[in-house]
């Protein structure tokens, strides 16, 4: 997808791992109905032994792109249909060999990576309470379902051989800078970006401008700021008490934090504002 860092996945989990030492390393995520479980247990049990408890696999539903790159993917345009047996299929390939066992992961089998269930609408909510996996909600992008998703989640939990108690994560767009309104023109990116789309014309993340009302339209804006609802942008103080908040609704255990800031040296100084927000709070 254009804009997005996500045509090899395993491979850029790969080397952001081999680049760092003690952080944990994951999906957000892979597809799975553009995959064979087999194979995603390969790529990711390759990760898990050279990389050994830093881990993650995130997985989704969606077909995450259009029909003719799903053709060409040499998939089903059906294959969402088998998404929960899918996700069992991994999970068994992940896990022990068992008696007879012929169809193995190399490496994989006996690794157990630690897999999490995305989603952005109540389904994979539902799905990973039953089978008592850990859930993400997609709240950066489809805020709207946020909070019955995680309710979904928690009423159908039931407890597995690998988390005995609900987990979940929920994603929020950061913004920080030093003062308001550098965080506010970084945040015009994706305000940009999230009108291009709405346009038919998805691509790179823009550069910010200086003046986002003489870009869009007041349908347009209505539109981007539903989509971006679960957003925090300003100094530290305004992420600071954002998070709280943020927190304090939707009681997860963590928090995905994503910033679109077009500028390397912004985001990594956002996330560095972020960072120590957290710290301080804590």
């Amino acid at each position: 997808m254009t804009g997005i860092a996500s045509a090899a996945t395993a491979v850029v989990i790969g080397l952001v791992a081999g680049g760092t030492k003690t952080i944990r390393v994951g999906s957000g995520g892979i597809m799975l109905p553009n995959h064979s479980p087999l194979v995603i247990a390969e790529q990711f049990g390759t990760l898990e032994a050279l990389y050994p408890g830093r881990i993650d696999l995130g997985l989704g539903r969606a077909p995450g792109t259009d029909p003719q790159t799903v053709l060409a993917l040499r998939r089903s345009p059906m294959s969402a249909d088998t998404f929960p047996s899918d996700v069992l299929e991994l999970q068994a390939l992940l896990g022990p060999l068992r008696a007879g066992q012929r169809v193995q992961a190399v490496p994989g089998a006996g690794s157990h990576v630690p897999m999490w269930i995305l989603g952005s609408s109540l389904f994979g909510a539902q799905l990973a309470g039953q089978l008592g996996l850990p859930y993400v909600f997609a709240s950066h992008f489809a805020p709207q379902l946020l909070m019955p998703a995680l309710e979904a989640y928690r009423q159908t939990f039931t407890p597995s051989a690998s988390l005995a108690t609900p987990y979940t994560m929920a994603a929020v767009n950061v913004f920080a800078a030093d003062a308001d309104e550098e965080a506010r023109r970084l945040f015009t990116s994706a305000q940009q970006s999230v009108t291009n789309r709405i346009r038919g014309n998805p691509g790179r993340l823009p550069p910010p401008i200086e003046d986002i009302e003489r870009y869009w339209n007041p349908l347009e804006k209505a539109e981007v700021s539903a989509r971006l609802a679960c957003t925090i942008v300003g100094s530290p103080p305004v992420v600071r008490a954002g998070l709280a908040q943020f927190v304090e609704r939707t009681q997860v255990d963590e928090v995905m934090i994503v910033s679109a800031i077009y500028d390397h040296a912004a985001r990594l100084h956002s996330y560095q504002i972020v960072a120590k927000e957290i710290l301080t709070t804590a």
